[in-house]
């Protein structure tokens, strides 16, 4: 498609704080679109709505929370009248072996990464479908090929991909337009938590060219904002991620004896390993429902 102007739009960015949801929430602003940054770290938000170009505001809200998002999509149309654009961006990760994971840390994966995605889209859809709007997917290289020690990244990304597909049918007759953005390792606080083990940090150094990189930031989100003014239906952080969805179809069988190979050789330091959410984000997710346990 040709490119939309963001002059003046309106898009929602979830996972805000920091990351790609920050620099995406800047690089949106300085092409004139007003941004609502929704988050669990307030200060964090005010200080990125702060530096924007444009008029922009901050929403204190965990993903996963269906009358909080509806809350927020509901003052996000009366702050700014309407909302073109949605970015279901926020995400948290754990890693390590299945069988000694943390089973809450696991399912707070799934929560945040699919059932957090799925909230977000049911709170802003009608007013996507009021502006003929789109609605951008953030899933990962853990939606087209599995990895061992990455269960619930790898089945919470598989998940939304195929959740964003199916939403694209539903809706599209209404004017609304889907779409889903694939990342390898970027350069995050996220992939920096994940290589702060030493197990996570050599297995990945050992998987196969160009899946081994941790790849810059602004490019990755350069690519995400031309996709977002192309309302493009598949969006590729790095180059070859493309090139990946004509071979995902044998990925899994190459995983399961090589993975089986990998996991052989760093059998005896699997024990003990950390387990929990990783990287700044995942701290600040472990803190917010540690403060409303208490």
């Amino acid at each position: 498609m040709s490119k939309v102007s963001l002059e003046g739009q309106v898009a929602v960015v979830t996972g805000a704080a920091r990351g790609v949801g920050e620099l995406l929430a800047r690089k949106l602003s300085v092409r004139g679109a007003k941004v609502a940054l929704v988050g669990l770290e307030p200060q964090a938000l005010k200080e990125v709505s702060e530096r924007l170009h444009s008029e922009s505001a901050y929403w204190h809200a965990d993903v996963t929370d269906h009358e909080a998002m509806a809350r927020v999509a509901q003052e996000v149309k009366e702050r700014f009248g309407k909302v073109d654009i949605v970015v279901a961006n926020a995400g948290v990760a754990t890693g390590g072996p299945f069988v000694d994971s943390d089973p809450d840390a696991w399912r707070r994966v799934i929560e945040v990464n699919l059932i957090g995605s799925a909230v977000t889209a049911r709170a802003f859809l009608p007013v996507l479908m009021e502006s003929r709007g789109y609605l951008l997917q953030v899933a990962s290289l853990a939606a087209i090929t599995p990895a061992p020690m990455m269960t619930a990244y790898c089945a919470s990304k598989s998940g939304v991909e195929a959740y964003a597909h199916s939403l694209r049918a539903e809706v599209g007759y209404r004017g609304v337009r889907v779409g889903v953005a694939y990342l390898s390792w970027t350069d995050t606080d996220m992939v920096r938590g994940a290589d702060s083990d030493e197990v996570m940090r050599e297995l990945r150094q050992r998987l196969p060219w160009p899946s081994n990189k941790t790849y810059p930031l602004g490019p990755a989100v350069d690519r995400i904002v031309a996709g977002i003014e192309r309302r493009s239906s598949h969006v590729y952080g790095q180059w070859w991620l493309r090139g990946m969805q004509g071979v995902r179809g044998y990925l899994p069988a190459v995983i399961g004896t090589v993975g089986q190979r990998e996991m052989r050789r760093f059998g005896d330091r699997l024990q003990g390993m950390r387990s929990g959410l990783v990287g700044a984000g995942g701290a600040a997710d472990e803190q917010e429902r540690a403060t409303l346990r208490d």
